[in-house]
């Protein structure tokens, strides 16, 4: 049986979520993660992670993050399971111009990006500060920090992260619970590839020239989720290739 500490991480079967999972994985976490819709590589990584950690312990979870009546079953049923650490990955996008937004989209996406974290944080903060020692790792989006056309809701529902997770760390900070947000710019998954015949415009404007790698982010969630990262709390950390650094409107 592993003594590992145990990390759950939402979205985990794909992209970026993947990634965390291999992180954390190599970092000598066990690691639990909810996945949607993609139960085939789901099954892959749990084969791959089985594989390369034969003594480690790995559950994915089978869970729609917009059904809060699964989300609350599966809460109660992970509330009293011990986990060291949240990564809160998945998330669902919405582009619209604000004054053609849909009430319901919007809210749907704001249940995934956002409602989801409380949900799941209530669950499991309360043992993590009986423990006083815990990890809550929430990816937001630059799109929180610097507004652009057409990100209205989706750009709400990370800013609505941010100032959450900043207020759940100032409540949690003396009992060994850190609680950060990792704000990513573009990220080369699949979920670019409605936007790939913008792509070289849009790496135009990033001050490093290209999209993030997924591993480039996972890097930073698995050390926020380590001892070392212990007086790391309240932060909003931008992943982004100087993409928030960078004034928008500049000399050709």
């Amino acid at each position: 049986m592993s003594d590992a500490r145990r990390i759950l991480v939402t979205g985990g079967a794909s992209g970026l979520g993947a990634a965390i999972v291999r992180g954390l994985a190599a970092a000598g976490r066990d690691v639990d993660f909810t996945y949607r819709s993609s139960g085939d590589a789901a099954e892959a990584l749990m084969a791959e992670l089985r594989t390369s950690y034969p003594e480690r312990r790995f559950q994915a979870h089978s869970l729609d993050l917009a059904d809060k009546a699964a989300l609350d079953a599966f809460c109660e049923n992970v509330e009293g399971e011990g986990f060291h650490g949240l990564v809160h990955n998945a998330g669902q996008s919405y582009d619209v111009l604000a004054a053609m937004m849909a009430q319901d989209k919007a809210e749907a996406a704001m249940q995934v990006n956002f409602w989801s974290l409380t949900r799941l944080a209530k669950s499991l903060v309360r043992g993590m500060i009986r423990a006083r020692s815990g990890r809550i790792v929430a990816i937001g989006s630059v799109a929180a920090l610097q507004a652009n056309p057409g990100n209205a809701a989706y750009a709400a529902t990370k800013g609505a992260l941010i100032a959450y997770c900043r207020t759940l760390a100032i409540e949690t900070a003396k009992r060994g619970v850190t609680v950060n947000v990792i704000a990513p710019g573009f990220i080369d998954t699949d979920m670019m590839t409605p936007y790939a015949a913008y792509r070289e415009g849009m790496e135009r404007q990033i001050p490093s020239g290209r999209f993030a790698m997924p591993d480039e982010v996972a890097a930073l969630a698995t050390f926020l989720t380590s001892d070392a990262a212990s007086y790391i709390t309240g932060a909003v950390l931008p992943v982004d290739g100087g993409l928030t650094a960078m004034m928008g409107v500049h000399r050709a």
